[in-house]
């Protein structure tokens, strides 16, 4: 027990993660009551609150001084600025070497402790010393080199085995993982969840990530790979696409261990490496695009050790705990860009992050060719007009296909193992990029074209739409379904004239069959929201549906009344010019267009032109529908 016990907050970076459990393991067993994050604070609770709270009870704020640390766009800028001007103790510790220019002015006179470079014994009686004063360690730790026993789990949520100086441990002793990632952004509370999964101590010894292709599932395995490999002696790669080879490749790590027998034969020797797993703790399997989950009966190793398995395949879901992934949130779509692009302005940023979709893979694509002499703009306009072609270039390091070819390679095998699923997945394609509600289909099964529904099966869409998620093609959910854009416009891309031609018209049967309600009523808003996007995205071939463009002008009317104003002007400006140019002015959607038009453009302050409107839509309505149309009253109550 230290002299005086203090109340210690641990300040770090995500990337300094393993750094932070192992300091503040060794402060808590000296006695220090020690708030971390990741082992107090629970999922769903207030970030900036807790943080508040813990800097508040703090008598000593722990900083762990990196590169990382002093990130610009990282919370511990708000942390440390927060200590300093409440002039509270603050015990900087270097974790990684820095110059003075590396750190705040307003830091560089404050006494630090380097614990990089320095084994484990001397680390944890700088660290003590920093925190206590001159005063070591009660008890020996045990030398890295070495297993580690496993102790009780100090209260809080910390793990039961004792974290390692991430220092020096170094690399484990049996290691294939290839090199990291560069360029690898973001995603920290995602490898923060898979880090506490695996220390969770229940079956979630083993985790599985899935998602759609391109979503960085295998870039996050490597990244955690790297970033706690100190915190293994064994970490294994394995490439699980062919699950037939598994038993090969469990061979190869048993002959690495020193306990394969050459004569017995890959299944014995694969048996023979899971039994031995079973009794050792610190090693890290990884199953890299594992399919199907049944092909892996029996083969998934257990023991105190810890499986990472990547896979588009959601049926994980019911044999391990997963995580289903995401794109990027926009604002690791906008580090990662401009990281990469130093030039690149936020809205330039934001917009291609957009068009993309905040795909990782679409991202690493964009950079590569934009980087390698292309402009933005002309990127930018490809990405509109020739997106299949664009998608099959600028392959990025660290990915197996382009994405162009990764969505060919899964359409095809699943138009030929599933053709009713890919019927299904190209007429997606024609709607918009938003989740696309099972029901609108229950609603039409028996009107499509594009899909042959055997009336008597009463799961459908449902079993069409399990191997769209099993490929990696789409999120389904137990309500909707969601095909990223840019799979969406490669599949367009790829469909013939006639194809097209008949997957519009499908299109046209479920938007005009579905009728989300009154526009003008606030409890059929939410209904209305998910059909617009839908119905926005067919806006262009609308001009030639007179079925879609009624349905259009009610959906102006939504975003006017539920005050999307400036989304109403963008799809109502675009619908006017289109239908001006080929319906004619004269026309009655084209009328109706100039109607909502004249309103919104009145929200925008140019009352001038939105009279003008009014004016020329009324005059127009009078000579064509007669004084006393309902339409053209509309449009006298507008102007007046």
């Amino acid at each position: 027990m230290p002299a005086a016990v203090e109340s210690v907050f641990v300040s770090y970076a995500g990337p300094d993660r393993a750094w932070a459990e192992w300091a503040a393991w060794h402060l808590r067993e000296v006695g220090h009551a020690v708030e971390l994050d990741v082992w107090d604070w629970r999922i769903g609770d207030n970030f900036i609150e807790r943080m508040n709270d813990a800097m508040r009870r703090a008598t000593t704020v722990v900083a762990l001084f990196s590169n990382n640390y002093f990130d610009p766009a990282r919370w511990t800028r708000e942390e440390w600025t927060s200590v300093v001007a409440r002039r509270e103790r603050i015990v900087p510790v270097t974790i990684e070497p820095l110059t003075a220019s590396d750190i705040p002015d307003i830091l560089t006179a404050v006494i630090r402790k380097d614990l990089h470079s320095l084994d484990e014994q001397a680390a944890i009686t700088a660290l003590l010393e920093a925190v206590n004063g001159p005063t070591g360690p009660r008890t020996a730790p045990s030398f890295p080199g070495t297993p580690a026993p496993v102790h009780a789990a100090p209260a809080g949520g910390a793990q039961g085995q004792r974290p390692r100086l991430p220092s020096g441990a170094g690399l484990p002793r049996v290691w294939n993982v290839r090199d990291r990632n560069p360029h690898f952004t973001g995603r920290e509370a995602l490898i923060s969840r898979i880090r506490e999964g695996l220390l969770g101590g229940r079956q979630a010894v083993v985790q599985a990530l899935h998602g759609l292709g391109g979503i960085g599932k295998t870039q996050i395995a490597l990244e955690y790979a790297h970033r706690f490999a100190s915190q293994y002696d064994t970490v294994w790669w394995i490439d699980a696409a062919q699950a037939d080879q598994i038993l090969v490749r469990y061979t190869e790590l048993a002959a690495r261990l020193g306990i394969a027998k050459p004569e017995a034969g890959a299944e014995h020797n694969a048996r023979t490496l899971l039994e031995h797993l079973h009794t050792q703790d610190r090693w890290l399997i990884i199953l890299d695009n594992a399919d199907d989950p049944h092909d892996f009966e029996g083969l998934i190793p257990t023991g105190p050790g810890h499986v990472l398995i990547t896979s588009r395949n959601p049926g994980w879901n019911d044999r391990v705990h997963s995580l289903n992934l995401g794109v990027f949130a926009r604002s690791d779509s906008l580090a990662y860009l401009s990281a990469r692009m130093p030039g690149i302005t936020p809205d330039q940023a934001g917009g291609l992050a957009d068009d993309l979709g905040d795909l990782p893979l679409a991202l690493a694509q964009a950079v590569g060719v934009i980087t390698s002499g292309m402009t933005l703009d002309r990127y930018r306009h490809l990405l509109t007009e020739k997106t299949a072609k664009l998608m099959a270039n600028g392959g990025p390091p660290g990915y197996p296909a382009p994405l162009a070819a990764a969505v060919d390679i899964a359409t095809n095998r699943l138009a030929g193992d599933h053709p009713d699923a890919s019927d299904l997945l190209r007429l997606g394609a024609f709607l918009g990029p938003e989740p696309i509600p099972t029901a609108w289909l229950e609603a039409v099964r028996d009107r499509l074209s594009t899909i042959a529904v055997d009336p008597d099966d009463i799961m459908w869409p449902q079993t069409a739409l399990q191997p769209l998620a099993r490929y990696g093609l789409a999120r389904v959910d137990h309500e909707t379904f969601q095909i990223h854009r840019l799979t969406q416009a490669i599949l367009r891309d790829r469909s013939g004239q006639a194809d097209t031609v008949r997957s519009e018209d499908d299109v046209a049967t479920i938007l005009t069959t579905v009728d989300p309600g009154d526009p003008d009523t606030p409890a059929a808003w939410p209904r209305w929201a998910a059909y617009t996007t839908h119905l926005a995205a067919r806006k262009d071939t609308a001009t030639s549906r007179p079925e879609l463009r009624q349905a259009l002008v009610r959906a102006a009317r939504y975003l006017i009344k539920s005050g999307q104003e400036r989304t109403a002007r963008d799809l109502i400006s675009a619908l006017h010019e289109s239908w001006t140019g080929v319906l004619g002015e004269d026309h009655p959607h084209t009328l109706d267009s100039a109607h909502y038009l004249g309103h919104v453009i009145s929200y925008f302050g140019q009352y001038g032109e939105a009279r003008r409107m009014h004016e020329d839509t009324l005059e127009r309505r009078r000579r064509t529908l007669g004084e006393d149309h309902p339409d053209t009253l509309d449009s006298a109550h507008s102007l007046a």
